[in-house]
């Protein structure tokens, strides 16, 4: 579906009364540096990356709250430590991060449990998207496996009832 359509997330979302896991890991990588990036650019990276992430958990929240749930944010390591040419994309997921942070703050005493897990490159289509974007060649082995990274979301949901894994960061490991 089209999470920027609240119309249907709306829909979509209406009859779960409980819900145990939330996973955001839908995005989009605009990349370009801020001379070259036109507005548009910026908006739909805000758009998809944060704004449609942020309806569709505060429409699940009553679902979460009921469930003493948990939402995982897949964010980036983009949006830890921003680089030249990344711009719309790292300000987005800066932005998740702060919306994760409140979210945490908000909703902890509530019982759900918010945990952000920022992956380093991972070998995944978009990848190969941004390293043409750079220029570069792509070797799926120099890239996390998209199952390590599933592998952490598990241990961050799995964790017992008096751990609270709320950041993880991963990175591939050098060959």
């Amino acid at each position: 579906m089209d999470l920027t359509d609240d119309a249907a997330l709306a829909e979509a979302t209406s009859s779960l009364d409980r819900l145990d896991v939330l996973v955001h890991s839908a995005g989009v990588a605009g990349l370009g540096s801020v001379a070259e990036s036109p507005a548009a650019v910026w908006r739909h990276n805000f758009e998809v990356n944060t704004v449609a992430v942020v309806e569709l958990t505060r429409l699940l929240l009553p679902a979460l709250r009921a469930a003493r749930g948990h939402v995982v944010f897949l964010n980036s390591g983009q949006g830890l430590s921003a680089r030249a040419g990344w711009g719309p994309y790292a300000a987005s997921k800066f932005a998740l991060r702060a919306c994760a942070d409140v979210l945490r703050a908000e909703e902890e005493s509530r019982g759900v449990r918010v945990t952000t897990v920022y992956p380093g490159r991972t070998d995944t289509e978009m990848q190969e998207a941004v390293i043409a974007h750079e220029g570069g060649s792509y070797t799926p082995e120099d890239y996390l496996r998209p199952e390590s990274v599933a592998a952490a979301v598990h241990a961050a949901v799995t964790a017992g009832p008096d751990a609270h894994l709320t950041e993880l960061t991963l990175r591939p490991r050098p060959r």
